[in-house]
């Protein structure tokens, strides 16, 4: 095991790799840290997830914009790419199982993109549908997984329209599962109105949503 100051230098290179969007420096990074038996989980979780959680920051305060969230959002899924094989992972230590899609009639999946890599990065199970996906298909999808959270998006006004249809067809066949959505023009007031449980205007604080749903804290 590498000593506890060379670790802390290892993770705080991974967190500042992926804050600067240098996925090059990501992969030796966690590399590195396998080499030196440091657990890929806590390179995960002290590293991957916190510089994530830095990047999130940094797009509320209109520092970074969307083509910094998504060559972030890369370096970060580099390196999980890395230490995903390496996680030793029990049912137990997964935080949650969510569904993500984007509504039938929008091909806009950026923002659902980020999300997922914020819920991956959080030891999430994610089961991402895409985009331009039918009502029928999240109820289907839903019946077979089980989720904790659906997530549901959409970019435009006109097909925000089929959220409150999925929202209570979801509900109809699970009253227990939480729906949270999100989109362009949609806020906390619409997504009560749609029936949804949650709201979150942008990928950083989906996570915390989520949990908060189900009861839990980050």
């Amino acid at each position: 095991m590498t000593s506890k100051e060379s670790k802390g230098e290892l993770l705080e290179g991974i967190r500042r790799a992926v804050i600067a969007y240098d996925e090059e420096k990501c992969k030796e990074l966690c590399r590195r840290t396998l080499e030196e038996g440091i657990d890929a989980g806590e390179a995960i979780f002290k590293g991957l997830t916190v510089g994530m959680d830095k990047v999130a920051e940094l797009y509320a305060s209109k520092e970074y914009f969307v083509p910094e969230l998504l060559l972030c959002s890369d370096t970060l899924h580099a390196g999980l790419n890395i230490l995903r094989p390496h996680l030793k992972t029990t049912r137990s230590s997964v935080r949650g199982k969510i569904i993500l899609g984007v509504v039938e009639g929008d091909i806009h999946d950026i923002g659902k993109n980020l999300v997922k890599a914020m819920f991956e990065a959080a030891g999430w199970d994610v089961y991402d549908l895409g985009k331009d996906v039918k009502l029928e298909r999240f109820v289907e999808e839903q019946q077979k997984i089980q989720a904790n959270i659906i997530g549901v998006s959409a970019l435009m006004t006109t097909s925000m329209l089929a959220i409150p249809k999925a929202v209570e067809a979801l509900k109809a066949r699970d009253s227990r599962v939480k729906i949270i959505v999100g989109g362009a023009p949609l806020n906390r007031e619409i997504a009560r109105k749609f029936g949804a449980d949650g709201y979150s205007p942008d990928a950083g604080s989906a996570v915390q949503e989520a949990l908060s749903l189900m009861g839990k804290s980050s």
